[in-house]
């Protein structure tokens, strides 16, 4: 064989190697349990710790967008989507400087203080579960928390990849100055209990025209199971606007994406 075919077989092998190496994409995804106890922790207990050195702000930017740290923790509660990560950052430093250990109870969100404890509340089947917040995520639309594989799996959201959650702070910080002290309180739901409905609250008017004019927009836009639900227990007669029930993820990602085109960002989840 001569000199110059070795040479051209060579560039050629290399060639492919790069190539393959290019367009190989290292998948996230689930371990294989090293023990039951390590597939099943137990909540942490929530402790007052003092704030991680880093990834605490008060601004960072991630893939060209801008995020700010809240202040304090307290009076925090909101709905959206969980995901979760797994093999594919085990071991990674997190925005803490603590490394990632996808067997712990813990979670990444956008803009809790760190660290943060947390109770997540999985809305499809009311199971419970408490985690530390130790890391910056999840930076895709529509998501609000990232949970460890193990506090994934405690919701039995594995397999879905994602669940509707409600997610509220365990805060140990005082109210701001002028903020209202009151908070809801919220407490653990078995899994026994009654499931309610989920649904997409899309606006709140004083005015019923303008509730009814939101609700016109909704439905010409191609968005079905919209209502206009009277709030009686506010004492400003509120008309809120709301789509579903919703049932799933999948269900809610559609809404959301046909709310965007209609120009409606403002939204959240609310149950009856």
């Amino acid at each position: 064989m001569s000199h110059r075919l070795i040479t051209n077989i060579f560039f050629l092998v290399l060639a492919f190697l790069i190539a393959s190496c290019g367009s190989h994409t290292i998948q996230d995804g689930a371990p294989i349990p090293r023990s039951e106890s390590s597939a099943h922790p137990s909540d942490p207990l929530p402790k007052n710790e003092p704030r991680s050195r880093y990834g605490n702000g008060p601004y960072y930017r991630v893939l060209g967008k801008t995020y700010r740290v809240l202040d304090t923790s307290y009076g925090y509660q909101e709905r959206g989507v969980a995901s979760w990560y797994g093999t594919k950052f085990h071991g990674r430093i997190t925005s803490s400087g603590e490394p990632y250990d996808m067997y712990a109870m813990t979670a990444a969100h956008k803009s809790l203080p760190l660290p943060t404890y947390v109770r997540v509340r999985n809305l499809t089947n009311n199971r419970s579960i408490i985690v530390r917040v130790n890391d910056r995520g999840p930076f895709v639309d529509n998501r609000l928390i990232d949970l460890s594989y193990s506090a994934a799996r405690k919701l039995d959201m594995i397999r879905d990849g994602t669940s509707l959650v409600e997610v509220t702070a365990i805060t140990y910080d005082s109210p701001l100055v002028g903020e209202q002290t009151n908070t809801t309180t919220k407490t653990i739901i078995s899994s026994s209990e009654k499931r309610t409905s989920i649904f997409v609250q899309v606006g709140a008017f004083s005015d019923f025209g303008n509730a009814k004019r939101r609700h016109t927009l909704i439905q010409d836009g191609g968005i079905g199971a919209a209502f206009v639900d009277q709030d009686k227990a506010s004492t400003e007669g509120l008309y809120r606007v709301k789509i579903g029930p919703i049932d799933d993820v999948i269900q809610y990602d559609h809404i959301v994406k046909k709310l965007q085109r209609l120009g409606i960002t403002e939204m959240h989840l609310v149950m009856d």
